[in-house]
């Protein structure tokens, strides 16, 4: 690697802490054979669930060139969401810590595109795309890849700094730069709390996920009606579910965000109980406004908390 790509490099990742992301790191854009294999493998057993869009797009996966033509680098970010003390104090009913606040996509294409802007300002224009869980790009292989953490036995990539209460987000460009340091071991070692803690058995396995037992994919992706035979085991749980990152230690790091943008709503914060299990359209709208809750509907969100609202009246 050349001086020029070395300071490139050094540039490019100081200006993304600048821009407020928690960790940057550049890996080379080339195909993950690996990674394609087990994605393949996961798919064959079903494990996607209703998730179709899964099962196109493969190819572009874990080839970069398909994404962005001449590509070179994968430019990947992560930025810290976990909202400290900030809580649903006033009701049983619970929501995945991510969705407290604002959007989180456009709030990091955002960001990524005013890093592509500095990055255009001492290289000239270059063919570039920026992405954040809205494409076909596996996420926390390339991250994990550019050395900003492992992939842990509950699917999430871990920070052995930060824990996993993080957004991931890519920049793939053609310019040419030197790779930052490799990949972190992976640190779980004989811990199996994310495989216990898991009320479905989601995690079938380490590493191993079955989305058609996973509270957040049921209560955000799923379409139709729940399964019932795990209606006890959703607790309060309406829009995702983050037990299997409360319970991995190494999220005894994770600091506070400072994003006054993933701060809870006032709105969000007054929820009582009969509040949701009361809500019309107008206070949906109210209430979720610019938030990632939209992506299950005023139907979705509805359906949910039926469904568990009987875990609440045998609780009362």
């Amino acid at each position: 690697m050349s001086e020029k790509q070395l300071l490139h490099t050094d540039m490019i990742v100081s200006k993304a802490l600048e821009l407020g992301f928690s960790a940057c790191g550049i890996s080379e854009a080339r195909a993950l054979p690996d990674h394609a294999e087990k994605m393949d493998q996961w798919l064959t057993l079903g494990n996607q669930g209703t998730m179709s869009y899964l099962e196109r797009n493969r190819e572009k996966r874990t080839n970069p060139a398909l994404l962005v033509e001449g590509a070179r680098s994968v430019i990947s970010v992560l930025f810290n969401y976990f909202p400290g003390g900030d809580a649903l104090t006033e009701s049983r009913y619970k929501l995945s810590k991510y969705a407290y606040g604002k959007d989180y996509h456009q709030v990091i294409r955002d960001r990524l595109r005013v890093l592509q802007h500095f990055i255009e300002s001492f290289t000239g224009p270059i063919e570039a795309r920026v992405f954040t869980d809205s494409a076909p790009v596996l996420d926390r292989a390339w991250a994990q890849k550019s050395g900003l953490g492992f992939i842990g036995k509950n699917t999430c990539l871990i920070n052995p700094r930060m824990g996993s209460f993080f957004f991931i987000g890519h920049l793939i460009s053609t310019l040419e730069l030197a790779e930052t340091p490799a990949s972190i071991t992976d640190y779980c070692g004989t811990c199996r709390r994310c495989l216990d803690a898991c009320p479905t058995g989601a995690l079938v396995d380490a590493h191993q996920l079955d989305a058609r037992k996973c509270i957040s994919y049921l209560t955000i992706e799923h379409k139709g009606p729940l399964p019932a035979a795990m209606q006890p085991q959703f607790d309060h749980w309406i829009f995702g579910c983050d037990i299997c990152q409360d319970v991995c230690p190494w999220n005894r790091f994770s600091k506070t965000h400072d994003e006054p943008l993933f701060v809870m709503s006032e709105a969000l914060r007054a929820m009582k109980d009969a509040d949701w299990e009361q809500m019309d359209e107008e206070r949906f709208r109210l209430v979720f406004k610019g938030s990632a809750v939209k992506r299950t509907g005023f139907d979705g969100l509805k359906r949910n908390i039926a469904f568990v609202q009987q875990n609440t009246d045998k609780s009362t």
